[in-house]
């Protein structure tokens, strides 16, 4: 086994923190691809699967990268010159695709981000970042949620935030109770968006495109 660097960022709790963590050599994930081929009934020795391992743990480290990244590094600069502005900022529709932490199976789905500035503002591209981070290690929708929330409360310091995340399940659409097409929409609220249900209105239209 390989030692990862000391910065290695590990999710723990729903938060990020940095500690060594004992990670298996390229070679050995793709042994254990050979393994699961293998224990699904196919050949890994076959032309068409001659190179899967290869490809498999390469895929990995794009689909899984949100782990070597820390929320903190993108949403350390922001803006303070923004002439008084102080209504919500709303960045909606960011698609991201994650990974079901129970059956390892996709995500799919878009996230509405919205916030209350308080003297400072955020790079817009910096919001979407900080979905897409969360969605590339294996998640829960409620934690992602939270997550996005929580981390842009803790940086910006603003007088609220407000996530909103529709998304359909893999581990539902194809297998299991096999529902396609169903999904699931999940909340998470902070500061003023949580004492005021005027503000949490407000966002979901917005978000939602019915704000008249």
């Amino acid at each position: 086994m390989d030692q990862i660097a000391d910065n290695t960022v590990i999710p723990i709790d729903g938060k990020v923190r940095k500690e060594p963590l004992a990670r298996p050599t390229r070679e050995e994930a793709e042994a254990a691809v050979k393994t699961l081929l293998l224990w699904a009934g196919d050949d890994p020795g076959r032309e068409g699967l001659l190179d899967t391992p290869k490809r498999v743990v390469k895929a990995y480290g794009e689909l899984f990268g949100g782990y070597d990244e820390d929320p903190k590094d993108v949403l350390g600069r922001t803006f303070e010159e923004v002439a008084g502005y102080d209504d919500m900022v709303v960045v909606r529709n960011i698609p991201f695709h994650s990974h079901c932490e129970h059956h390892m199976v996709p995500i799919i789905g878009h996230a509405h981000v919205g916030y209350l500035p308080e003297g400072k503002v955020l790079g817009l591209s910096k919001i979407a970042r900080v979905v897409d981070i969360f969605a590339k290690r294996l998640q829960t929708q409620e934690s992602l949620t939270a997550q996005v929330a929580h981390s842009i409360q803790e940086a910006l310091e603003p007088r609220g935030v407000a996530v909103l995340i529709e998304a359909e399940h893999m581990c539902m659409a194809m297998r299991g109770i096999r529902k396609q097409g169903s999904t699931t929409l999940t909340t998470t609220f902070t500061g003023a968006y949580q004492d005021d249900p005027h503000e949490q209105m407000h966002f979901m239209a917005l978000s939602r495109g019915t704000e008249s």
